[in-house]
């Protein structure tokens, strides 16, 4: 019996630390549900191992070395994901075209709550959320594993040179120059879809923003619409790796390929550290109510919409935002045809 609390106390223990280990683990790999597989592997790891856990570190940061073994280990495959704007030059409207590429490509969202823990600390909570964002999350793609590793854990979740060191069992002058050379690279980065700007939470300025865009997108309201974009806003679509430029092929795009979005319905969401939607676009059934269609995050940055990104593969995103498949016609709608 006593094995049983013991068993049971170590499961809680562990699954403490669940959201902050997904969180480290979705920065490193890039993908939602390499993240949770690696978390898991993580976990069962510690539990087979646990009474060789000596606790000459906290537990806390023996789960760390495990999972960037873990993290490690599934990036030897050398698969680094991107954002379709990493990948190809943006497409003008007139020769817009949607192919997929496959889906080990792209950069994955997020759903705020799974990778960024509660903390007290308002300016460790901004730091976390601005970490899990689209633009950080494909600028530390751009990095060697290792350095990868080096710079979330030093400038991220603030461990000291020498924690970092002793984790990755190496020395505290080799952890110095990695995130040296880490951050040279980032500094590199040309700044497309920088969203620096969206405060947390949000000002009164931005929930407003958000407000006019809804009533635009769900109006279907171009003239609206353009008025929120900047003159710069980038739209992607991954699995497409198409992406557009401008208010102008940005509307010109949802007025013709995506003309069946009009009368669409859109649900908040909080993915990767941005205001998002979940879109439903009217049930092409014509029972009147909504299908899931993709998770949107958007990107703000003096007071418009610097980058608008649509995730489509709805199977995959919406359960993991529990959110469902369909949405019921609302109340005094008509159904329309049998």
């Amino acid at each position: 019996m006593g094995d049983g609390t013991a068993t049971a106390d170590l499961d809680v223990r562990l699954e403490k630390h669940r959201v902050e280990l997904t969180g480290y683990c979705y920065r490193m790999l890039g993908s939602s549900f390499e993240a949770e597989d690696a978390v898991q592997d993580t976990m069962v790891r510690a539990w087979r191992s646990y009474d060789k856990f000596e606790g000459r570190s906290s537990l806390r940061s023996w789960l760390y070395r495990i999972a960037t073994n873990v993290c490690l280990d599934m990036l030897t495959a050398g698969n680094k994901r991107a954002r379709p704007m990493d990948l190809t030059e943006s497409t003008p409207l007139a020769r817009a075209a949607l192919s997929p590429r496959p889906e080990n490509m792209w950069l994955e969202p997020m759903p705020d709550a799974r990778v960024l823990p509660v903390v007290e600390d308002p300016a460790e909570a901004a730091v976390a959320k601005e970490s899990v964002r689209l633009a950080f999350m494909a600028a530390l793609q751009k990095l060697p594993p290792k350095q990868r590793a080096v710079l979330i854990l030093r400038e991220v979740l603030a461990w000291k040179a020498s924690e970092v060191a002793e984790l990755l069992e190496t020395s505290v002058a080799s952890v110095n120059s990695a995130l040296q050379r880490a951050r040279a690279t980032l500094a590199e980065q040309p700044e497309r879809g920088a969203d620096a700007a969206v405060s947390d939470p949000l000002d009164e300025e931005q929930r407003k923003l958000l407000e006019r865009y809804v009533q635009a997108f769900e109006g279907y309201d171009m003239a609206a619409l353009t008025a929120l974009l900047h003159e710069d806003a980038i739209m992607t679509m991954p699995p497409f790796d198409l992406w557009l430029t401008g208010p102008a092929d940005i509307t010109g795009f949802m007025t013709t390929l995506g003309a069946s979005c009009a009368d669409s319905r859109l649900v908040p969401v909080q993915v990767n550290g941005l205001p998002g939607f979940a879109h439903y676009k009217p049930d092409p059934e014509k029972t009147g109510g909504f299908t899931a269609w993709a998770v949107q995050a958007l990107e703000i940055s003096d007071g418009r919409i610097t980058g608008f990104h649509c995730f489509l593969d709805v199977q995959r995103w919406f359960p993991l935002f529990d959110l469902p498949l369909q949405l019921e016609p609302e109340a005094g709608q008509v159904q329309q045809g049998g």
